[in-house]
């Protein structure tokens, strides 16, 4: 799947490439052919234009009147030999009024075009010159490409955008169907356990041996059932979380050295209320505590705060551990990564899918320090 991304992104960027490429060489090669008649037009109304202004010239009088007449979106700028300001067409009267516009403009001229100079025949000494700026095709055809290149540019990302959410929504079935299919193997076994124990159960003595094989298999089908609800909407109920983050504290508690402090901190609430999955969050908060544990090898103190909210409640669930280096901060959700001998990586990968799109609430690390250790913190709806 990510060959197939990398080679859409590759295809897509060439394409993108020749498409613009292709745009700015046609759109050059058009511009300077528009070019080339914009200052045969000027010419030719600079021609017309003198030969109006001279009354011993009828002859062609209709045809040069036609010829200034013709030209109607190239601004021209006349100045004399002292480049004083003698006439002007074509510029905005609107603009004209404003002071130093012209002075502007003609500023402007200068600067796209070298001008046409026209001599007086009868004084040598005197002589016109003419700029001229360029019509609105001319400025839209060089403006095209890069107009294009933004609308290609956006159409890239959108398309990127899209075949990444199509690879997070395969990605998300084949996570929810490698769960399922984990739940569905684990049914089998667990009911035949469960068949044992009651068998178990009938014969005395066997008493405290079956009551811990029960745990077990309680232990077993609460991770079934774990798995078998990932993908699939979970049912949200308002549950009490001072209880159930106890329970879990409890069982976590039991499995951890003597040399491990547990501290649930409520700020004298009894009980919090909030929207969860009982056995989704669970696993969240399992996950938790138990990299807290491995982050203190065995000693330390694990505190979890509970604070209730206007809107929301906070669960921070903090440690005493070797901390998280900066540069891992923004990895540890991220699936596979592990600084640990063992595992997958995938215990906090879970746990944000489990708080987001589940329950639509927020998991992070709020602070680290090497050495001093770890808060990570939930926030949930009430």
């Amino acid at each position: 799947m990510f060959q197939q991304l990398f080679t859409w992104r590759t295809g897509l960027a060439l394409v993108a490439i020749c498409i613009v490429t292709g745009t700015i060489f046609y759109s050059a090669y058009l511009a300077k052919k528009i070019e080339k008649e914009e200052k045969k037009k000027v010419t030719e109304w600079v021609l017309a234009s003198n030969v109006l202004l001279d009354p011993k010239d009828s002859s062609n009088t209709d045809l040069a009147f036609a010829i200034t007449q013709n030209n109607t979106d190239i601004p021209i700028i006349v100045t004399n030999e002292k480049d004083s300001i003698l006439e002007f067409i074509n510029i905005d009267s609107a603009s004209v009024a404003k002071k130093n516009y012209l002075q502007y403009k003609l500023a402007k001229l200068k600067s796209l075009n070298e001008p046409i100079i026209w001599k007086d025949p009868f004084h040598p000494d005197k002589f016109n010159r003419y700029y001229y700026g360029h019509t609105e095709l001319l400025n839209e055809i060089r403006y095209f490409p890069f107009v294009q290149l933004l609308i290609i540019g956006l159409f890239v990302i959108v398309t990127l955008l899209a075949l990444r959410s199509s690879y997070r929504s395969a990605q998300n079935q084949v996570w929810a169907g490698m769960a399922k299919e984990t739940a569905h193997q684990l049914g089998t076994p667990v009911s035949s356990l469960e068949g044992w124990l009651e068998m178990l159960k009938e014969k005395p003595g066997n008493e405290k041996m079956a009551q811990e094989l029960g745990k077990d298999i309680n232990r077993l089908r609460l991770v079934s059932d774990r798995f078998g609800k990932i993908g699939s909407k979970p049912q949200l109920e308002t549950t009490d979380l001072v209880q159930q983050i106890s329970n879990m504290v409890d069982y976590i508690r039991k499995r951890a050295t003597g040399k491990v402090n547990f501290l649930i901190e409520t700020h004298g609430l009894q009980n919090v209320k909030a929207q969860i999955s009982a056995p989704l969050f669970d696993w969240v908060i399992e996950n938790l505590l138990k990299n807290a544990l491995d982050a203190m090898e065995g000693k330390g103190t694990i505190a979890i705060d509970i604070l209730s909210g206007i809107n929301t409640v906070t669960v921070d669930v903090s440690d005493s551990g070797k901390g998280i280096s900066r540069n891992n901060i923004s990895k540890v959700f991220k699936p596979g990564f592990t600084t640990k001998k063992r595992g997958w990586g995938l215990g906090l990968t879970l746990s944000k899918r489990i708080i987001q799109q589940y329950h639509k609430g927020e998991i992070f690390v709020k602070n680290s320090e090497p050495g001093k250790g770890t808060t990570f913190r939930i926030v949930l709806k009430k």
